[in-house]
């Protein structure tokens, strides 16, 4: 009994509980979570992308992109309080939630040969009650409009970079998504008073204050560029694992904005 309490207390307090009070990521869910994003990016590419001969371009990114606005939107929504609060669309169960619903659409795409219509079409569907809950429950519309000034500012140097050395399509659109969410993570914390839920990266606020994410995030953007680069040698699969950086940009990209603009 006591062992039970205890698995119990530490599952509560680690996993279950930060779910609902929005406290933020330490190292144990961190690890679990990356464990299980990298076993699910494995696992898809083995069996989706792999078994039905899927060519990983732009069109991926079209495909996924809507879904992706689906799920944030409707996370964000939760934290405005206007959805009661569901472990299937709380992080991580969001994420498990879109992939479940987006996965017939893809498999319906791939045997029609009409990628990326019938996912990009489903997930526009999802996503259209989400937004209008959005743009009817938003009460500082101008914490979006600081999201996207900063976003432009902090993409110069990639937008830049990419238009004098262009360097692969698929990952020069995920850098631009981890600019959106980057801007709005120092938004949040600098005009909010928000904090950063994210293990290493709140430890960095703490001592250097938000804007030093932006150097951080450039770091670990060239480390993934390089690190798939060299080591994964099949274009394919390089370019998935950079759809797959893709995704974890724009998610919280979207999702935090939202959050902000709906007063939470």
């Amino acid at each position: 009994m006591e062992i039970s309490q205890e698995i119990y207390d530490f599952l509560w307090n680690y996993f279950i509980r930060p779910m609902y009070t929005r406290e933020g990521y330490n190292a144990y869910n961190t690890l679990l979570y990356g464990f299980l994003l990298g076993l699910g990016i494995i696992l898809t590419y083995n069996y989706i992308i792999k078994r039905f001969k899927i060519r990983v371009d732009e069109r991926l990114i079209y495909a996924a992109t809507p879904m992706i606005l689906f799920g944030s939107t409707t996370r964000a929504l939760v934290d405005g309080k206007v959805l009661e609060p569901n472990p299937l669309i709380l992080t991580p169960g969001i994420f498990f939630t879109a992939s479940f619903l987006l996965l017939p659409a893809f498999i319906a795409d791939a045997r029609l040969k009409t990628y990326p219509k019938i996912s990009a079409s489903w997930g526009l569907l999802l996503s259209s009650y989400p937004l209008y809950l959005f743009i009817s429950h938003a009460v500082r519309p101008y914490a979006y409009a600081l999201t996207l000034l900063y976003t432009a500012i902090f993409s110069i140097p990639i937008v830049l970079y990419y238009r004098f050395k262009p360097f692969d399509r698929v990952f020069y659109i995920a850098a631009l998504s981890h600019m959106y969410d980057l801007a709005s993570t120092i938004v949040a914390i600098h005009y909010y008073n928000h904090y950063e839920v994210h293990w290493i990266e709140g430890m960095l606020n703490e001592h250097f204050g938000p804007f030093i994410l932006y150097p951080w995030k450039l770091l670990i953007l060239a480390a993934v560029y390089y690190g798939v680069k060299y080591l994964v040698p099949d274009e394919n699969e390089r370019r998935y694992w950079y759809f797959a950086t893709f995704v974890l940009g724009l998610g919280p990209g979207v999702r935090d904005p939202t959050q902000l603009t709906l007063g939470a």
